[in-house]
């Protein structure tokens, strides 16, 4: 996939011109697993800003604007202060930065748990406001109900199940699911519970290989791993943790490289040489006219 580039001649910002293409659709995300396997797994990451769609963009099948932007963007401890505003604000940008890949929209915590009819209120906000062609919830059996309601009133959804965020307070924190038999067999209800009401997906967080391996097997539509198992119809992973912004990430993640350190560097180099009063120099500096 090439991309061209364009100068934005207000601010003088080189721009990727997105090339002519279709974004991929709900119907062709969930084709991509027949008769049980998916020949190619499906890359999933999350993005929050319209520059960062911009990069994900061309290697990805989906965005997820993630309420862990709660923690990565505004410094929140968990994902349960996160508003609508902050989801409809940060989807809109991700659609506008992307032309490719699926944009999906987590529902913020208090948005959906009472009734299918507050569900569908807010989820179709944030599809009016964003563009975004798919909600996320969290929740397995208890939230089968919303996931009919809102799919046969035209809203596709993808559901979470495992370890849930926004349940951390009831869970007792983030540690991994799925240890007992009560909890395996849980999770794979759940899962079915959720396909079978007509979530196109399911994100499986947080659970024993096993677990993942069999609720990969149990369900006709993809499942998304998160600290699951490779074998999983694809992978998802929250960008900032992929890329190495923080020192200390989940288990489940792989650090693809280290931008904290780069930036660090970087914002001492630039401290270094406007201390020196070596920035700006020729190059960045307008001169007077001559006469």
């Amino acid at each position: 996939m090439s991309t061209t580039f364009q100068i934005d001649t207000s601010t003088s910002r080189a721009t990727p011109t997105p090339a002519p293409m279709k974004r991929l659709t709900v119907p062709k995300i969930t084709r991509r697993k027949q008769d049980g396997e998916t020949a190619e797994p499906l890359v999933m990451l999350t993005a929050y800003t319209a520059r960062q769609a911009q990069l994900l963009d061309p290697h990805c099948d989906m965005l997820l604007v993630g309420d862990s932007l709660g923690q990565v963007i505004y410094g929140l401890p968990s994902t349960l202060a996160v508003t609508m505003d902050m989801m409809c604000a940060h989807g809109a940008a991700v659609v506008r930065g992307s032309y490719h890949a699926l944009v999906v929209v987590d529902m913020p915590f208090g948005s959906y748990e009472t009734s299918p009819q507050q569900a569908f209120e807010n989820a179709s906000r944030i599809m009016a406001e964003t563009g975004a062609a798919a909600v996320k919830l969290e929740g397995g059996t208890a939230m089968a109900e919303t996931i009919a309601f809102l799919s046969a009133r035209g809203i596709p959804v993808m559901a979470h199940v495992g370890l849930t965020p926004q349940a951390v307070n009831a869970l007792g924190g983030y540690m991994a699911r799925g240890r007992s038999e009560a909890e395996h067999a849980k999770i794979i209800a759940d899962g079915r519970a959720v396909a079978e009401a007509g979530a196109f997906a399911v994100v499986a967080e947080g659970v024993v290989e096993d677990i993942a391996i069999a609720l990969t097997t149990a369900v006709a539509v993809p499942v998304i791993g998160i600290g699951a198992s490779a074998r999983c119809d694809g992978q998802v992973l929250v960008t900032e943790d992929m890329l190495g912004m923080f020192e200390r990430v989940p288990r489940f993640v792989k650090k693809y490289g280290d931008i904290a350190e780069f930036i660090s560097e970087k914002a001492s180099e630039y401290a270094r040489d406007v201390r020196a009063r070596e920035f700006p120099g020729p190059e960045q500096i307008y001169p007077a006219k001559a006469d």
